[in-house]
């Protein structure tokens, strides 16, 4: 490009970062709650996060929930973010759109029953994180069929 390889390398760097970033906030379009259920986890965050830290200590529960748990709470406790806190409701959108996404997760293979017991919030809180995950205890891993 350039004819340089110092600057080559370093366009290619950028740009690559860059396509990442928007792959990755396209995604977060995709996994954002819909309707009102963004506003309600942004409400619930507090709750949330002492729900994953439970969790992530957990020792009854798989060592691959606990660690998915532990990368999300390092990326929570990481200054830079996907979208910079600063811009008014989208900075703290995506963090609450990646703990829902890591939730999911979570809940789909430790059962609402592991996720129910942790919970420090009230019965509406919880409810609220189940709309939230898109999942009932109809859909529990740990039912029989």
């Amino acid at each position: 490009m350039t004819g340089s390889y110092g600057w080559d390398l370093a366009i290619g760097i950028v740009a690559a970062l860059l396509l990442t970033w928007l792959a990755l906030v396209l995604a977060l379009a995709v996994l954002r709650p819909r309707g009102g259920l963004l506003r309600e986890a942004l409400r619930m965050l507090p709750d949330v996060l002492r729900l994953v830290r439970r969790l992530a200590a957990d020792k009854t529960l798989p060592r691959g929930i606990r660690i998915r748990l532990g990368l999300l709470l390092a990326y929570l406790a990481i200054p830079i973010d996907l979208i910079p806190d600063f811009i008014p409701v989208l900075g703290y959108a995506d963090d609450a759109i990646i703990v829902t996404a890591v939730l999911r997760s979570v809940v789909r293979r430790a059962g609402l029953p592991a996720v129910r017991a942790h919970w420090p919030g009230t019965d509406e809180g919880f409810a609220a994180l189940t709309r939230l995950t898109g999942l009932s205890k109809a859909t529990d891993p740990g039912r029989s069929q």
